[in-house]
């Protein structure tokens, strides 16, 4: 039986384990096309403001129609990065995000761009035999011709990633969920995390930065 630490996030056999998340790699996590009706149904469930929900008033207003919310498309961005790296790297819980930006309204039939940037990684003190990695997570709107029209979102977050296991490593142990971390990991908050700041944090929403995948996306 594969050992927790190394399962990836959807619990299959690991291929990418912490040493492979080098700061500067760069992962296509694909595309993804906003659905009408799953934008709308999310809105209605969560986030039921009027110009996510009711297309009369949102067509009448200076959004021209309706708009996702915000977190519905950082759901977007979630799944994405589930299905092409989570879903083969030795991903552990995240200790949270720092930044969540959404940029420009996104729409029904929009054409998404996602990918995500590793800023930083050092080794857990308060986790052994996991990594803390620093990610910036990015989507942007395509055009007709497939090139990049405008960033939609950007989120600059943090994930802990097993150690490649090495010949002769002892079997490993359940870790905590998710729920018991917190006070007991001094080693990774921001302020410790000794990572740069994001040189695209202050990029307009009309000059998205280039986005060179290095990575192809696994389905």
């Amino acid at each position: 039986m594969t050992p927790p630490a190394a399962r990836s996030g959807t619990g299959q056999p690991a291929e990418l384990f912490f040493e492979d998340l080098v700061p500067g790699l760069s992962v296509d996590l694909g595309v993804v096309t906003v659905d009408g009706d799953e934008m709308v149904a999310f809105a209605r469930r969560f986030d039921p403001q009027w110009y996510h929900v009711d297309p009369e008033l949102a067509g009448e207003s200076r959004h021209g129609g309706l708009i996702a919310s915000g977190f519905y498309t950082v759901s977007l961005f979630m799944r994405a990065y589930v299905d092409h790296l989570l879903s083969r790297a030795a991903a552990d819980a995240s200790p949270g995000l720092e930044e969540l930006r959404w940029l420009a309204p996104v729409r029904a039939g929009d054409r998404l761009a996602v990918r995500v940037d590793v800023m930083g990684a050092r080794p857990s003190t308060a986790r052994p035999g996991l990594g803390t990695v620093s990610l910036t997570g990015t989507m942007l709107r395509l055009g007709p011709d497939d090139r990049p029209e405008q960033e939609v979102l950007r989120t600059r977050f943090r994930g802990w990633f097993a150690a490649r296991p090495t010949e002769g490593d002892p079997p490993a142990t359940d870790l905590p969920d998710a729920g018991a971390h917190g006070a007991d990991l001094p080693d990774e908050s921001p302020a410790a995390a000794d990572v740069p700041a994001d040189p695209t944090s202050a990029t307009s929403a009309d000059k998205p930065p280039s986005a060179p995948p290095t990575v192809e996306p696994h389905n």
